[in-house]
């Protein structure tokens, strides 16, 4: 019986969340609902850490305007916490620190560790809760042996890249009711219940943040150094605008399509921190885009580590990869697999069997065979 089961929800002002409070109302639980404010859009630094303010739209207000207006509707009662502090001291920070090392860190992983399944479940156990809950696409099963992270229903959608790093005591309290609907059945609801989300777009950017020029947002905390755009045999092609700036594989942004001897596009291959040099090449397969082997550290990882059969991802939204892996120690692992495109140091490595996630690492040193590839 759910019925006086009291469910915090994490209520973002998009239509998920939206959605998901709906749902777990028609499921009987009592429903409260917590709006995370962690970013101050209206504050800005500058390279020493100094406060800086500038002008422009607070997409926060909007989103938390736009929860109101559901939570209102839905009679739920909706709490305002921030967690700027937290968000800047175990998020942020960690993600400056990962492009100083030159590696492409994903904040959003960061995110539902430190802030929606840390901070979060801190505060809201001054409500008294029996769940909490948020609107991401994924299912969580209840077992003897503790709860298993599963995909959700509309693959396409499926988040539980972004909460591979969840812990198993994280997991042991969580509802997703959109787990098993997908996007089209949400929006459906959405504009059926005429909530003010049901049309709004889905939020992209980085975490909390936003849609930002990333250069010149990354150039507030970082300093861009600029360095030479080489072809791997030396060939100087340009001047770069700082490493951080680029990420293996990428095209877009070179400023060299047709030039160099070439009508190809030319593409990131490698970068050299020390030397501070990017390496380009006018081939989307060149052969040292790709590799066979990584090492993976700081590992989390649920159940049983004796399994077989393992898939992994090192993108969201790429297709399952078939992977050998060995464990060195308790949280770092090498792994093996057939030639993969442009995986890349600082990503995550999200391991899975069949539907179960079972945890992730993070992307350190990337070979092909015993070669090392210049990726930071």
């Amino acid at each position: 019986m759910k019925k006086n089961k009291k469910v915090i929800l994490g209520l973002s002002g998009g239509v998920d969340s939206s959605v998901a409070a709906y749902l777990l109302q028609q499921q009987g639980y009592d429903v409260e609902a917590v709006f995370m404010r962690n970013w101050d859009s209206t504050l800005n630094s500058d390279l020493k850490g100094n406060p800086t303010r500038f002008n422009e739209i607070c997409e926060q207000e909007i989103d938390f305007n736009d929860a109101k207006k559901v939570a209102d509707k839905l009679g739920i009662k909706l709490h305002k916490i921030d967690f700027i502090k937290e968000y800047w001291d175990n998020v942020f920070t960690y993600f400056l620190d990962e492009y100083r090392k030159n590696r492409t860190p994903n904040p959003d992983i960061l995110c539902n560790n430190e802030i929606k399944f840390k901070a979060f479940i801190n505060h809201a156990s001054k409500f008294d809760f029996d769940y909490i809950a948020m609107g991401h696409y994924a299912n969580v099963k209840q077992t003897e042996n503790g709860p298993i992270l599963m995909r959700a229903k509309d693959l396409n959608k499926d988040q539980t890249y972004f909460l591979s790093q969840l812990e198993t005591k994280q997991l042991e309290k969580v509802l997703f009711p959109l787990g098993n609907l997908n996007k089209e059945e949400v929006r459906e609801i959405a504009q059926k219940l005429n909530l003010a989300t049901a049309t709004k777009k889905d939020s992209t950017g980085i975490c909390f943040i936003g849609e930002r020029n990333f250069s010149d947002f990354l150039s507030n905390y970082l300093p861009a150094k600029k360095g030479n755009m080489t072809r791997l045999d030396g060939t100087f092609v340009k001047e770069h605008y700082g490493l951080m700036n680029y990420t293996i594989g990428q095209r877009k942004g070179l400023g060299i399509g047709g030039s160099h001897d070439s009508l190809e596009a030319w593409y990131v291959v490698g970068k050299d921190l020390k030397t501070n040099t990017l390496f380009v090449e006018p081939d989307k397969n060149h052969p040292h885009l790709f590799s066979n082997k990584a090492i993976i550290k700081d590992i989390k990882w649920r159940g049983n580590k004796d399994i077989s059969n393992l898939t992994a991802k090192f993108r969201y939204r790429q297709a399952d990869i078939n992977i050998k892996l060995e464990w060195l120690n308790d949280t770092e692992a090498v792994i093996y697999y057939d030639n993969v495109k442009a995986v890349t140091p600082g990503q995550a490595c999200v391991f899975y069997q069949g539907d179960i996630c079972l945890g992730s690492g993070f992307i350190d040193t990337v070979y092909h065979n015993d070669e090392i590839r210049k990726y930071s």
